[in-house]
């Protein structure tokens, strides 16, 4: 499991399972219905993304988002 911090910290687990996937940018962008840019951004940390977005592409990826108080 990945704490997940910051938008930096978001982009690069993301990033990591979209490679683990064996999955490209283009793929994974037309299969989520966004924009490479979008996904481009949202790996890169870009911190105005639209939140609705973002959950599509964690969803797709089979991943889940996890919030626990920091030190449990």
């Amino acid at each position: 499991m990945k704490t997940i911090q910051d938008m930096q910290s978001l982009g690069q687990a993301i990033r990591d399972r979209r490679r683990e996937l064996g999955y490209t940018q283009a793929f994974l962008a037309e299969y989520a219905g966004i924009s490479a840019s979008f996904l481009s951004e949202l790996e890169n940390g870009k911190e105005t993304i639209q939140a609705g977005k973002m959950m599509e592409v964690i969803s797709l990826l089979g991943m889940d988002v996890c919030i626990r108080n920091r030190g449990e």
